[in-house]
């Protein structure tokens, strides 16, 4: 091997070593995004498969409550929250709003929601992603839906402040503010503000709500956001009981 080789890869080692100390010095939960911000939806293709055999062995009812997005959806127990309704839940933990939307034909039309609740955009702001950006991948997601099923409520959970990633809220605000003023327009998507509750006295997200990694929610978080959401599912639960 000639000595331009051996420059060339020790370029080559000397910048994939440089990526990955600039990755250990992100924030809990935002070296990961930021490293699959750009990968292809396809990486999800074996957890969307697992969601298509669960299908395939008993189709859920149409006409449910469907939750689709991230880690907070897959990590909510949906049962315990809302045991009057009948809930589908489809998150799978570390997707995007894009990722959401690349798969809506085949984790959200096929069960002819009544209401979607919807979360993502965490991962988006973290992987380096502008407000604009993710709010255009979420007004695709709701054209695909608007085109099946034009009379389905979408519940847009804000995007949630955390410590982890607290540099990013204001960035995430403007995605939510964004979605809030989409309803002038479609009056069938509504943003659900769970990120004011979650903020203390001293205006930082209150650590009682998040597990110890500072981002995702404990127990008393999903109790505060059930509170939260359960007036908008009235109707709902009213077809319930």
């Amino acid at each position: 091997m000639n000595s331009h080789s051996h420059h060339v890869r020790a370029i080559a080692l000397w910048g994939a070593l440089l990526v990955l100390s600039l990755l250990t010095l992100l924030p809990p939960g935002q070296a990961w995004a930021a490293a699959a911000a750009d990968e292809d939806p396809a990486r999800w293709e074996s957890a969307i498969q697992d969601f298509e055999k669960e299908d395939a062995k008993a189709m859920p009812p149409q006409g449910a409550v469907l939750f689709v997005g991230s880690s907070s959806i897959r990590l909510w127990d949906l049962e315990a929250s809302f045991p009057d309704l009948v809930t589908i839940k489809r998150g799978f933990g570390g997707c995007t709003v894009a990722d959401v939307r690349h798969f809506t034909e085949r984790i959200v039309l096929p069960y002819k929601p009544k209401t979607i609740v919807f979360y993502a955009g965490d991962n988006d702001i973290a992987g380096g992603q502008d407000a604009g950006a993710v709010f255009d991948a979420f007004s695709d997601f709701v054209g695909k839906v608007r085109n099946a099923l034009p009379d389905t409520r979408i519940l847009f959970l804000s995007i949630k402040p955390s410590n982890a990633r607290w540099k990013l809220y204001p960035e995430m605000q403007q995605v939510n503010q964004k979605v809030r003023e989409l309803n002038k327009t479609d009056k069938l998507v509504e943003l659900i503000d769970v990120g004011t509750p979650m903020l203390g006295p001293d205006g930082r997200p209150r650590i009682d709500l998040l597990r110890k990694d500072g981002l995702h929610l404990n127990e008393e978080g999903y109790k505060l956001w059930t509170e939260i959401l359960k007036p908008h599912l009235k109707e709902e639960m009213k077809k319930a009981a």
